[in-house]
């Protein structure tokens, strides 16, 4: 016997518990976002996890994590008699007892149970083998990400604790380097922007930087005078033998504080070239090139007492401290030749005086040019001719190949690549740790 049963199901039937969701629904949609619940607690115990949830990297997890792997990524239909189609309708279907063994096919052969099921189990099989590889390998992937995030957020809060009393052991010292980072940030952008005025700077104002500048160091250097941070100055190892932070420490301070120091001889360039043009300008841009090379060959070395005191020590014993003092001096002496070679080209540079990227010009050719700067769109003072044939004012030119290798008209290539220069007064900001 078989019987068929369609019925429309109405929005109540299926969903009976509508009035009340309905009525909820303000207050869950300000704590939920795409599926993903949004709450202060949740967001405060599984911060990661809540953000690749909420960014869609991850499916949305229970509340009970532990019921989690209960789930199934793709929950297979019900196979039972009855199903239910999208628009609502149920089709129920009930077959006899005599049904359940044999079945008769369309071309009227009898067909077992056993070998229906078998058919249709190979149907099934075809047809979903595909599309499950794909599915576990997705689902596979997830979970590692899921069950990396949910170590790394029972790591992060214990990781905290330990980041909060580290710094409060060493609060002093984070103040200290905090301090005259921000302090050199800012004086480079200082010197830049005096750099850039040329003519328009004051003797005034250039000698109160200097003097900000000697106070700020000297006050440094005495507020930290009990920690052995002068003698690597003099390239004399500590004392004692530092432990690993205060190393760092005496490094960061005297790296810091030497750039410092180099900012201030720069300030006196500036105020010995304050009316420069031209040949002088020229010239102020090289010696400030020879100033910041001259720096970074000496703050190379100015790691090396610290680190051979704190790798020679005998605790570890003879041999060992021996072999790997050796290997940090045969390091440190690799990059200090690439330094000296910088040097020594910065130096040779400042001994030739004629210009390396074109000539002086001659009036004949300035007048057939037009007599005006392309550049500063006034009268050409001092015309240098490149060797694309253009003309241009000295300091116009040698400003503009401060950060330019072309021609600044037809884009020709007029400098050769060389060092980089530091003629716009710039200090290298990065630390030389070791």
């Amino acid at each position: 016997m078989e019987t068929t049963t369609s019925s429309s199901v109405s929005d109540f039937d299926r969903n009976p518990n509508s009035n009340s969701n309905s009525s909820s629904s303000p207050h869950t949609s300000n704590s939920t976002a795409f599926g993903v619940n949004l709450s202060p607690l949740r967001v405060f115990r599984y911060p990661l996890s809540t953000f690749l949830e909420y960014s869609g990297l991850l499916r949305v997890r229970p509340e009970n994590p532990e019921t989690d792997l209960l789930l199934p990524d793709n929950p297979t239909p019900n196979s039972s008699g009855s199903t239910t189609s999208s628009n609502g309708e149920v089709s129920i279907r009930i077959i006899g007892s005599g049904e359940n063994d044999r079945v008769r096919t369309d071309d009227g052969s009898v067909m077992d149970g056993g070998e229906r099921e078998e058919e249709r189990g190979s149907n099934v099989e075809g047809s979903t083998s595909s599309g499950s590889g794909n599915n576990r390998d997705s689902s596979y992937q997830r979970y590692d990400i899921q069950q990396i995030a949910r170590w790394i957020e029972q790591f992060l809060p214990f990781s905290l604790l330990l980041l909060v009393v580290f710094i409060r052991q060493h609060l002093q010292g984070f103040f200290v380097i905090i301090w005259i980072t921000a302090f050199m940030f800012r004086s480079n952008d200082i010197l830049r922007k005096q750099t850039a005025l040329k003519g328009e700077r004051k003797i005034t104002v250039l000698l109160g930087y200097f003097l900000v500048f000697m106070l700020h160091i000297s006050g440094i250097y005495w507020w930290n005078h009990k920690d052995d941070i002068f003698y690597p100055l003099l390239m004399v190892p500590p004392k004692g033998i530092p432990p690993f932070w205060h190393a760092i420490f005496i490094i960061l301070v005297n790296d810091t504080m030497v750039r410092q120091a180099a900012m201030t001889l720069k300030l006196v360039l500036l105020m010995v070239y304050k009316n420069g043009r031209g040949h002088n300008f020229r010239r102020q841009g090289q010696l400030l090139t020879l100033v910041e090379y001259m720096l970074l060959l000496y703050r190379a070395l100015l790691p090396t007492p610290v680190w051979y005191r704190f790798f020679l020590n005998k605790d570890y014993g003879s041999l060992f401290s021996s072999l790997i003092t050796g290997l940090y001096l045969t390091f440190k002496l690799t990059s200090i030749v690439e330094k000296v070679r910088s040097f020594l080209t910065a130096l040779k540079a400042l001994s030739i005086k004629e210009i390396h990227y074109g000539s002086h010009a001659t009036p004949e050719q300035v007048n057939a040019a037009g007599d005006l700067c392309a550049i500063c769109q006034e009268k050409m003072n001092t015309p240098i001719l490149l060797c694309c044939k253009h003309i241009f004012c000295e300091d116009c030119v040698s400003e503009w190949f401060e950060r330019e290798r072309t021609c600044p008209l037809c884009r020709a290539l007029v400098r050769p690549a060389d060092l980089r220069s530091f003629g716009d007064g710039s200090t290298s900001l990065l630390f030389q740790l070791f």
